[in-house]
């Protein structure tokens, strides 16, 4: 609760006349200074007067492309049954405050209001919550109380399409099972029974030892399984625009691409940070797939990070070097990346393809004949052509 630039003046009158009456026995001076401090005393008692409001929010639709249309829409309730809201709100989106009309809003009804999501850039725009002010009619007293929850509105890099994909190391004589949800015949582990699993992959000889069903767990050895590493060290993407670093964006832009068009091919795909640290998603993403609440989630909230850039890289191709998470390996990197590119040169023993993409350089170079696949590219579409023209994994 706060007083205004009124309510101060009318307090220190009234301070003042109260005084001055009651030590030279004016009893005008004290009616008119009991007066104010009545005035203040009703401010602060209507100020304090808490609406009973309901704040609803529904984003249309709450993950976007950068650049693509979204809307919130904000519905407001007043569920109290004796006083009608003639309130002033305002709803915070991202940057931006929207004003929000709460005239004479009477008991059991409600209003809602709809505006546009600002979709310019990459991230998440947290949306919320509603600041509800509310003032007396003499304007002495303002006092904003927050309502409802931040919602926030995913929005995803760009995705340009991708005709090629990586095909893997592994083959199989009978094709692709990718269907088969348990894998294929290799083995990988053993699990306890579940409702539903078939009798025949029950492993009888480990059942009896434990005393519980277990089952075989195989794998499909058969799919290629990419994993995209996008390097979000500061130092490699040195240049800044208006506080935006433009290679850092070409490169989600490029990552975004890659994890669509493998989920497009039906290809298992893992996004990797070189510094997962850096970031923080503000609320858990949903089971939505690789297409949704999985790595475009993540490329949304992605950030750089200001710590120590050859120390979180030497730990990231260490981690990829002992687990060997794919067959195909796409490092995407920036200006300032390609001193350290050593590093991901040296993991094509673990890795049967290994493509480097260097974003927010100038015109791209043909991929060597050794080494990893190098792709310099100005921005993210022209790494799409160059990517597309890749004839070797």
């Amino acid at each position: 609760m706060g007083i205004t630039a009124r309510g101060a003046g009318l307090l220190v009158a009234a301070v003042a006349l109260l005084g001055v009456g009651f030590r030279f026995a004016y009893p005008e001076l004290t009616v008119l200074g009991a007066a104010a401090g009545a005035a203040l005393g009703h401010a602060l008692l209507t100020a304090a007067w808490r609406p009973r409001l309901v704040v609803r929010r529904h984003a249309d639709p709450d993950r976007v492309a950068r650049g693509e249309p979204a809307r919130m829409a904000v519905t407001v309730a007043n569920t109290g049954r004796l006083r009608a809201a003639n309130l002033v709100a305002e709803d915070r989106c991202g940057d931006r405050v929207v004003p929000v009309p709460l005239l004479r809003l009477r008991p059991g009804r409600d209003t809602r209001v709809g505006y546009d999501v600002p979709t310019g850039r990459r991230g998440v725009v947290p949306v919320g919550p509603l600041r509800v002010t509310r003032r007396d009619p003499l304007g002495l007293v303002s006092l904003t109380r927050p309502y409802g929850d931040t919602v926030p509105v995913w929005v995803y890099p760009r995705v340009h399409p991708l005709t090629a994909a990586p095909t893997g190391a592994g083959r199989s004589l009978d094709g692709r099972v990718d269907a088969v949800p348990q894998g294929s015949i290799t083995f990988d582990s053993l699990r306890e029974y579940v409702i539903g699993d078939e009798l025949r992959r029950v492993h009888w000889r480990t059942s009896a030892r434990v005393g519980e069903l277990m089952v075989r767990e195989n794998v499909d050895t058969s799919l290629p399984r990419i994993v995209v590493v996008l390097d979000n060290r500061a130092p490699a993407h040195p240049d800044l625009v208006d506080g935006v670093a433009e290679s850092f964006e070409a490169a989600c832009e490029a990552a975004a691409s890659v994890v669509t068009a493998a989920v497009r091919a039906d290809l298992p795909v893992v996004l990797l940070l070189v510094a997962p640290d850096a970031t923080v998603l503000p609320t858990p993403a949903d089971d939505r797939g690789p297409t949704g609440g999985g790595p475009l989630d993540l490329l949304a909230a992605a950030d750089l990070d200001r710590g120590d850039g050859a120390a979180g890289l030497r730990t990231a191709t260490a981690r990829l070097r002992q687990e060997r998470l794919g067959d195909t390996l796409v490092f995407l990197t920036g200006p300032g990346g390609r001193a350290d590119l050593g590093l991901v040169g040296a993991l094509r023993g673990g890795y049967r393809s290994v493509v480097v993409g260097v974003l927010g350089v100038g015109q791209p170079t043909a991929a060597s004949a050794t080494g990893p696949l190098l792709i310099e590219a100005a921005d993210a579409a022209r790494f799409a052509a160059e990517w597309d023209r890749i004839r070797r994994w």
